[in-house]
């Protein structure tokens, strides 16, 4: 599907701006981010949008990326009533109350250190792989974490468009 035009992308590339940067907006909360995206409408292929995708991550600010995590639930606690926050932590589903405890925990202190949430990729991820990835990653220094946020949220972006230029998708 990467390499060539879906019905989704066609349709995404034809929608009003509101409703294309609000589509956007659902895909990633940074504003710079869906501006970028959005002013290289329309797009040839689905893997021209993630390349623009992928561009417009790599030039976004500490702001930016802050205003990007804003959009994400702390893992293990998604967002009620939001399917896209429930199925991409679907991981955490069948965690005992002892690992969901350690990782509110290690998720608190994460927070008080980086002033954001401890954002990771978690489509396909266990809590265990979740939990591991939390305990090495709170040991970053603050440039080397945003760096990987940055990359998890390219990654998370990368997903989220996917669904948005699926076939039948409900853009």
């Amino acid at each position: 599907m990467t390499s060539s035009t879906t019905p989704g992308l066609t349709r995404f590339n034809a929608l009003e701006e509101a409703a294309a940067t609000a589509a956007l907006h659902e895909a990633c909360a940074s504003s710079a981010w869906g501006s970028k995206l959005l002013a290289q409408r329309p797009y040839a292929t689905v893997e021209a949008l993630f390349v623009a995708s992928d561009a417009a991550m790599a030039e976004l600010t500490a702001e930016d990326l802050a205003e990007a995590m804003a959009g994400h639930p702390p893992i293990g606690r998604p967002k009620p009533g939001d399917p896209t926050s429930a199925r991409e932590q679907r991981g955490m589903a069948g965690a005992s109350e002892e690992l969901k405890a350690e990782l509110l925990e290690l998720n608190l202190a994460y927070q008080e250190k980086f002033g954001h949430v401890f954002l990771i990729c978690a489509t396909g991820a266990t809590a265990e792989f979740m939990l591991g990835q939390l305990k090495i990653r709170i040991e970053n220094g603050a440039e080397a974490e945003r760096e990987i946020v940055r990359s998890e949220l390219g990654k998370i972006n990368r997903i989220r468009l996917t669904r948005l230029v699926e076939e039948g998708s409900d853009a």
